[in-house]
């Protein structure tokens, strides 16, 4: 990256065009020809596939997710070579300070213990590390990690526990051992894939223990782990068989060694004297003796040439007290006993500046240093990558991973000493330097992920007053936190990439940008939909449609509802509105099914105008007779829950079947009746006065005109003039008498009422579901009962049948003419 170099050799002061000013100032881009606008820079996209899910990471409009085509799937991973291994190990290690090389300290009083670790980890068994911070950890995992190169076919694979979970470390597995550039397994492929990893894993800075170290060790049955931890972290479970290896301080002699090691030289009598009483209180940890050793180096300095630190302006903006009595010139004290047990303070105050604003920029970012070649950037100076190294030789920090921080106990001493008096201000400028430097083209995916610490150690520190970000438009943590997120999530650090977006919706919700928290919002709901947690991922992309939607964000609102469909489309049920993931109207429909069971299923089902209830068994059995026995209304048709286009399907699909199987039946009955035609007059009345006792029923003017499924569909045949029933030529369903005499289904009724020993006519014992085919009136039609000018009855359900006509037509006995008229 060359930040400097901002354009091509096009734009310098030799090549001129009309455009440029007589007095050779910058050239100002060329106007477009149509006058518009010019075009903005298009923004870097990354596609990644994660599982099934293709991933379009869109740092402006929010990234797009769909199902990954087939063709673009990737194979299954493979494995890095031993030269690939080799490459990726080397750029694994925290990267070396410029300057000349710094002696290696030799590994004191440890033999024992590292010939222990190497056998244990050669039988396959995993061993936990536990010591205090300072005990040289680190500096152990290091020679075992060399021991073993050669005992597990994939290597060795060094692995960094601090603020890691047991996920995020079987994924880095996975990225260590697979090559499978931009991709992202999910967690059921993950882990078959990492259950046939062979390698010696040194986990250092492990934080957490119990059940999720007993997962981790669960996944990865055929790797040998070297855990190294604090003893405040939780034990391994009893059954986990975790060999415990304790690691305590140095000796009295070898804490002298080490010291002597440190300074090059041998200790005279009174510095051996303070070195003893240094290690009954340091109870002899080794990074209390390095620490004592850069003192001791100091002094030698000091006495050398008392001048030695002027050049770097040492105690221009920090005067403090006079570290030496100069009364002789020469003569430097020795720290006292609290100087050597919390060195930290006197240590950055004999450093350069820029190691000094190196170290107020660890202690503002919760003790994360920032890469080197960042320093020269936020501290102001073109060499302020050499601090590194001053730092380093001073044991102010400490490597963890592939990078560096303060050593154990240095955060608070340098806050005592006043460090931290501007850590908002330097955390905000290293925000908007790291915004800058994120977005920057030049920049991977890759290198962001790397620094994904010191990013979101400054998020957390402005998050809080992200609303006092004074005249700024946008607060540096929300710029910061829209800058790092599109590349931690192409860069595959997801656990990073879900901490930037939560912090900067927390942020945006604070400063008040709805446009950013919508923006949030929808990446939160992209994450959570690649993890499969679909209901936080349709709280999130809701959240983020309805801000959207506020400030007419049309683009936003489109992308936003894609996901939301595929949303829906994975949990199978409908989106909000009643709509499902094709846009179809779904009426009151939540989730589709795939087989509705025989018997009924138990769903929540509360309509509007029943809100108490809670359950209700949809069954859908046969479809009963719309005929009713014994008359009485017809049942309500509210049985029918509303519920899915499959429930609505069934019910019509068996309202037509019974349609067709009533007309097949009635068109049977037609065919085998006995009866003369409609048009032909019968002569054999259908009833006689004797019978009826002289007042024979007749048809209701509003039956007049049913077909034989009791509607006004079917007409009456029409006469010779071509009209249906005239006074002057009867219809032909009557008889000679008058009596109609033609059933509305066309065939006439085999029972006949008789009557009974009382005299009263009785119904048959089974009941015709027609009406009775003939009927005799007393008297002859009168004008109203014309079906010409009588007036057109409504249509009926066709569905039911008309439960008043069957009774009438089963009994003779029926309220005449006038009296129905009435």
């Amino acid at each position: 990256m060359d930040p400097t170099n901002r354009g091509p050799e096009d734009f310098s002061k030799d090549r001129r065009d009309d455009s440029t000013p007589a007095h050779g100032g910058r050239q100002r881009p060329p106007v477009p020809p149509d006058f518009g606008q010019p075009v903005p820079a298009l923004a870097r996209t990354v596609q990644v596939v994660s599982g099934d899910h293709l991933l379009t990471v869109n740092p402006v409009d929010g990234s797009e997710i769909e199902p990954c085509p087939p063709g673009e799937r990737p194979g299954r991973p493979v494995k890095f070579d031993d030269a690939e291994r080799v490459d990726r190990a080397r750029a694994a290690r925290p990267p070396l300070p410029p300057g000349p090389a710094l002696p290696r300290l030799p590994l004191l009083e440890r033999q024992e213990d590292r010939e222990r670790l190497v056998r244990l980890l050669a039988r396959g068994r995993s061993v936990r590390l536990t010591g205090p911070s300072g005990s040289g950890r680190t500096a152990l995992l290091d020679q075992v990690a060399e021991d073993c190169l050669g005992i597990a076919p994939d290597g060795v694979v060094r692995l960094s526990g601090h603020h890691r979970s047991a996920d995020d470390l079987l994924y880095e597995l996975f990225g260590a051992v697979y090559n499978a550039p931009l991709y992202h397994p999910d967690r059921t492929l993950m882990r078959e894939l990492v259950h046939e990893v062979g390698a010696v894993v040194v986990l250092d800075d492990l934080e957490f223990g119990g059940a999720q170290l007993d997962e981790l060790l669960e996944a990865t049955p055929e790797c040998a782990f070297l855990l190294a931890a604090t003893p405040d972290v939780a034990a391994p479970s009893a059954d986990s068989h975790v060999e415990e290896v304790f690691l305590g301080g140095l000796g009295r002699g070898g804490s002298l060694e080490l010291l002597e090691r440190v300074v090059g030289r041998v200790l005279t009598d009174e510095e051996a004297q303070w070195a003893g009483d240094l290690w009954f209180e340091s109870e002899g940890l080794p990074l209390r003796f390095a620490q004592a050793g850069a003192l001791l180096r100091q002094r030698d300095q000091l006495s050398a040439d008392p001048s030695v630190f002027d050049e770097f302006s040492a105690f221009s903006d920090e005067p403090v007290d006079a570290p030496f009595d100069s009364a002789d010139g020469h003569d430097v004290p020795l720290p006292s006993l609290a100087e050597g047990a919390a060195p930290a303070a006197l240590l950055a105050s004999r450093l350069s500046r820029s190691a000094r604003s190196t170290l107020r920029f660890a202690v503002a970012l919760g003790g994360e240093i920032p890469h080197q070649a960042h320093l020269p950037a936020l501290v102001g100076d073109q060499h302020a990558d050499a601090a590194l190294a001053e730092l380093v030789s001073s044991a102010l920090v400490t490597a963890v991973g592939a990078r560096y921080r303060l050593a154990a106990g240095v955060q608070v001493q340098l806050e005592a000493a006043g460090f931290g008096d501007e850590s908002v201000e330097r955390a905000r400028t290293a925000a908007l330097h790291y915004a800058w430097w994120a977005g920057h083209p030049s920049v991977g995916p890759e290198r962001v992920a790397a620094e994904s610490d010191a990013l979101l150690a400054a998020l957390a520190v402005l998050v809080p007053v992200s609303a006092s970000a004074g005249d700024e438009a946008t607060p540096a943590s929300v710029e910061l936190a829209r800058a790092a997120a599109p590349a931690f999530a192409a860069g595959l650090a997801w656990s990073a990439w879900e901490r930037a977006l939560r912090s900067g919706q927390e942020a945006a919700r604070i400063a008040g940008l709805v446009s950013e928290e919508a923006y949030f919002h929808h990446e939160l709901g992209i994450l959570a939909l690649l993890d499969g947690q679909l209901d936080r991922a349709r709280a999130e992309l809701e959240a983020s449609i309805g801000l959207r939607g506020a400030l007419a964000d049309k683009r936003g609102t489109i992308a936003g509802r894609r996901a939301l469909a595929l949303v829906a489309d994975r949990s199978g049920g409908a989106l909000p509105g009643g709509r499902t993931a094709a846009g179809e109207e779904v009426p009151d429909a939540m989730y589709e099914e795939s087989q509705s069971p025989p018997g009924g299923v138990l769903a929540t089902y509360a309509p509007p105008e029943a809100p108490g209830e809670a359950e209700t068994l949809v069954s859908r059995p046969p479809a009963p007779a719309p005929t009713v026995v014994g008359g009485g209304p017809v049942p309500s048709r509210r049985s029918i829950v509303r519920g899915t286009r499959r429930n609505l399907v069934a019910a019509g699909a068996g309202a037509l079947l019974a349609a067709v199987l009533g007309t097949v039946v009635t068109l049977g009955t037609l065919s085998n009746s006995d009866e003369p035609p409609s048009d032909k007059v019968n002569t054999n009345p259908s009833a006689t006065a004797g019978e009826t006792g002289g007042d024979l029923g007749a048809e209701k003017a509003g039956d007049s005109g049913k077909g034989s499924d009791g509607s006004a569909s079917a007409p009456a045949d029409p006469g010779a003039d071509g009209v249906p029933g005239t006074a002057d030529d009867p219809a032909p369903s009557q008889s000679a008498s008058g009596s109609p005499s033609e059933d509305p289904s066309g065939s006439t009724s085999p029972d006949r009422p008789t009557k009974s020993p009382s005299g009263k006519p009785t119904k048959s014992p089974t009941k015709s579901p027609t009406k009775s085919p003939t009927k005799t009136p007393t008297k002859p039609p009168t004008p109203s009962d014309d079906p010409s000018t009588s007036p057109p009855s409504e249509t009926p359900d066709p569905t039911p049948t008309d439960t008043a006509s069957t009774d009438t037509a089963s009994n003779p006995v029926a309220p005449s003419v006038s009296d129905t008229v009435m």
